[in-house]
């Protein structure tokens, strides 16, 4: 069964940058419909996000700087310029000035600055440890709860399925020859209809790709489902190895998502221990605990490897008591409902898989190398984070690419319309639905040995046997889940599941491709790796 919808523009995920390019495209007029997994749209891994976003007003050389030597010198010169020059001016537009985001701000009303791991000075704006969650609640409060835009369409507990291209999805041979996106296969998990929504533009707004892993920051739906979708389609993926670990996640075993101890933590002056209570970071780097993201995550690897331990500790006691609750009330309360008191002792931490560096290549207003896709945040691979992402560009890059895809798309749009038409739904294949049934057990189990799979083949570091392992049990596993999908009935999970090892299959290939440790790729052979110090100088 299948219903048609037809729109201007198709977004698929509300987080930062796919908010902001509705906001954006909505105030031009044109018709948007926004498609989102969750019930609520707010639960995203922008919402999530406590350390905060750059608002580099002054010195953008130095920021630039700071962005290469955290990429080891891998990241695209030119998107990385564009965003350092033009991001404030987005900052101010849209955060501070059009949604009101709440920020942190000084007695006499100015912002706060912090200064987190690699950045050479304070040039980041945040809200306490919640920043992605203000921003996130302000973006959503404007853009979807106001009633400012009738012309904008929201779809909760909706599950895009897969990009439409003629070429795939055509019913006469002479659409073989059209290969571009004329809309998605939406599955609604409240009827089971799946949904055809034909759009003159479509974009990819989804997220990474974290909880492919045991342990994780993300939601647990940022599962790599627009990387999947684009790849089926036929879109280029570049840099899919680039998989950053956050090092100071909270250490225990309630779940698969581990609660995030924010980058701050350490840009406030938190100092790492090992179990002995020794400081351990100068033995790795001459930046401390202030050094980039990788290899921090590696020396408290090293550090647990050597002491035989599961965690390492996080301290900032030595703050002052009302100081540190009011500037992270929300580590300081998860953290006293787990009997840790961050006032008074330190932070069991360990390592978990945080950010994808790479993912669709996009130009620079997020153009994808398929007609009529767009890519956006971090499901995108604009080139800014080259090998590794520095603290907090995340944020500002989905702001900054939400904002330069609204400005292309609504020009083109608006300039011609009559090279922008819909396509004809009548002449693309209904979706065909399976009618066996949907085993949930055998879902879980599969999700369990993927996640398994990655954290322990494909994570912090990897040697090729280990790849080469993963290659074949990913392989094994992809050939049950394919020939389970295609007759099982449709839910949300085998849908994630379908994408998941898609996509874990790509990073295990990418991975084998790449000889060379650098960023936050490290190859375990001694011959293969270079010093996290030799990365920076």
């Amino acid at each position: 069964m299948s219903s048609d919808i037809e729109t201007d523009v198709l977004i698929i995920g509300c987080g930062i940058s796919g908010l902001v390019l509705a906001l954006k495209l909505a105030e031009q007029g044109l018709k948007i419909v926004i498609v989102t997994r969750e019930n609520d749209p707010a639960e995203t891994n922008t919402y999530w996000a406590q350390g905060g976003i750059v608002y580099a007003r002054n010195n953008p050389e130095l920021f630039i700087e700071d962005i290469k030597r955290a990429s080891s010198y891998t990241s695209d010169l030119v998107a990385t310029k564009l965003m350092a020059e033009i991001s404030p001016r987005m900052v101010e537009e849209i955060l501070i000035d059009k949604v009101r985001t709440d920020f942190s701000r000084d007695e006499a009303g100015g912002l706060k600055f912090t200064k987190e791991a690699a950045h050479s000075e304070k040039r980041i704006i945040f809200k306490g440890d919640y920043t992605g969650q203000s921003i996130e609640n302000s973006l959503v409060n404007y853009v979807l709860r106001s009633g400012k835009f009738p012309n904008l369409t929201l779809l909760t507990g909706h599950t895009a399925i897969d990009l439409i291209t003629p070429a795939h999805h055509g019913l006469d041979i002479i659409q073989r020859y059209q290969h571009w996106v004329v809309g998605a296969y939406v599955f609604d998990q409240t009827t089971g209809v799946v949904k055809k929504i034909i759009s003159r533009k479509t974009v990819l707004a989804t997220g990474g790709l974290g909880a492919l892993y045991l342990h994780h920051s993300n939601s647990e739906g940022i599962r790599g489902d627009g990387q999947a979708m684009a790849h089926r389609a036929g879109a280029v993926l570049l840099n899919m190895e680039f998989i950053q670990f956050h090092p100071t996640t909270f250490y225990d075993r309630s779940s698969h998502r581990r609660f995030l101890i924010s980058e701050a933590v350490r840009g406030e002056g938190g100092v790492l221990l090992n179990s002995r209570g020794e400081t351990f970071m100068e033995r790795y780097h001459p930046m401390r605990e202030l050094a980039s993201r990788d290899i921090v995550a590696r020396a408290i690897s090293s550090e647990m490897l050597a002491t035989g331990d599961d965690c390492v500790y996080l301290d900032i006691s030595f703050k002052d008591s009302t100081w540190l609750i009011d500037r992270f009330p929300t580590i300081y309360n998860h953290c006293l409902a787990k009997n840790i008191d961050i006032t008074k002792g330190p932070i069991p931490v360990v390592p978990a898989a945080h950010y994808m560096c790479g993912g669709v290549k996009v130009g620079l207003h997020g153009e994808t190398t398929l007609p009529n896709l767009y890519a956006v945040g971090e499901v995108a691979c604009t080139g800014v984070h080259g090998a590794n992402r520095l603290a907090s560009t995340s944020l500002l890059e989905g702001l900054t690419w939400g904002y330069l895809a609204a400005e292309d798309i609504a020009a083109k749009l608006l300039l011609d319309q009559s090279l922008n038409q819909l396509y004809d739904g009548s002449k693309i294949r209904n979706w065909k639905l399976g009618q066996g049934a949907s085993d949930s057990a055998l879902i879980l189990q599969d999700w369990l040995t993927l996640k398994q799979t990655m954290w322990n083949y494909v994570g912090l570091t990897r040697s090729r046997y280990r790849l080469q392992r993963a290659r074949a049990m990913l392989g094994e596993l992809a050939e049950e889940i394919y020939n389970f999908y295609y007759d099982a009935k449709l839910s949300d999970m085998l849908i994630g599941l379908r994408n998941a090892v898609e996509v874990s299959r790509l990073i295990v290939d990418s991975s084998l491709r790449n000889l060379r440790s650098i960023g936050c790729f490290n190859i375990s052979s001694e011959q293969e790796r270079e010093s996290p110090v030799e990365q920076l100088v």
